[in-house]
């Protein structure tokens, strides 16, 4: 039985423990650690884990795979805590909603003989904790994959393999792509909803407002009741970029300011329309498909995860359709 450690038992980490559970993966002794018994217990008795570790080092020693789904600030003193019980060759990856200041700090803790590849599944809930995991969190949602210049081979093809097993679409981006990319599409809106429900909530007139708010304003301020600390994470760890597109959205809020203030009634219209047409298009076309057809075989072991026998193909099959599509280019300054 190859141990895998999942360190942090809250939505992401405990929905990961699930997944794999619930996956072809054979051979397999998950082992979870959360700082709370009483989430130690509720992973165990929901099926997410197979036993509960008593401390981070418990969970990570000897394990073939390490995956850590703490708090982002929280990293660095994992790391620390691990890196001396590590066995050679062991994969540790993450989870966190931002990329570069976790690949420094693996470069910086982790021993040689260990292997680091950043990841980010792209799902969620505005829920947290062990009570909102879900097997099905990751099924066909993108799972950034984000290795280092040096990183191994085998150890990405890890990942990979984590990602397909969990239902999720391996996306490979470097850090600073990645971090750039997700503060539009993941932390600003998480900035902006919450500045939105506490502008309005501050208001003098929220106890009659409040009785008017329905499934729109409910809507777009869903993510304010994500959890605190994770969002601070995201901000302090991923600053500059949050600043710039908070920056972008007040330049883009002041356009639409001048436009319903001036006199131009089809210039509004049309604004709204070209927004309406490709958010539309957006929603029923989406992003074009980057999933590999998942093996036909009954199952894997860890023992196939670990050497590529199966996440190699994977890997193959996914960077063969990636140079078909054309280069992304980055968001302009």
């Amino acid at each position: 039985m190859a141990k895998i450690a999942i360190i942090g038992l809250g939505l992401i980490g405990g929905s990961l423990g699930l997944a794999l559970k619930r996956s072809r993966l054979r051979d397999a002794d998950i082992v979870g650690f959360s700082r709370s018994a009483a989430t130690r217990e509720k992973a165990r008795k929901a099926g997410a884990i197979d036993r509960a570790a008593s401390d981070a080092q418990d969970a990570a020693k000897d394990a073939a795979i390490v995956i850590i789904a703490t708090p982002i600030l929280t990293t660095p003193q994992i790391l620390k805590d691990i890196a001396s019980v590590l066995p050679a060759n062991c994969v540790v990856t993450d989870v966190a909603s931002t990329k570069g200041q976790v690949m420094r700090w693996a470069a910086e803790l982790l021993p040689a003989h260990v292997g680091f590849v950043g990841g980010h599944p792209m799902a969620g809930k505005e829920m947290s904790g062990i009570d909102a995991a879900d097997a099905a969190l990751f099924e066909g949602r993108p799972y950034c994959v984000v290795p280092s210049p040096q990183a191994d081979e085998a150890a990405v093809n890890v990942l990979v393999g984590i990602a397909e097993l969990v239902g999720a679409t391996p996306l490979f981006m470097d850090a600073e792509e990645h971090d750039s990319y997700v503060a539009a599409i993941s932390h600003l809106p998480l900035v902006v909803s919450t500045a939105l429900f506490s502008l309005v909530r501050e208001s003098a007139a929220w106890p009659e407002m409040s009785r008017l708010a329905s499934s729109g304003f409910r809507d777009v301020t869903r993510l304010a009741s994500g959890s605190p600390e994770m969002s601070e994470d995201i901000c302090r760890t991923n600053r500059e970029n949050v600043v710039h597109w908070l920056d972008r959205m007040i330049a883009e809020i002041r356009r639409y300011r001048e436009l319903i203030e001036g006199d131009d009634e089809e210039a509004l219209l049309r604004a709204f329309a070209k927004a309406k047409r490709e958010r539309d298009e957006f929603v029923t076309s989406g992003p074009a498909p980057r999933r590999a057809e998942r093996p036909t075989d009954a199952g894997i072991s860890v023992s196939d995860l670990l050497v590529g026998r199966w996440a190699t193909q994977r890997t193959r099959e996914i960077m063969k359709a990636l140079e078909k599509e054309p280069p992304q280019q980055r968001p302009k300054e």
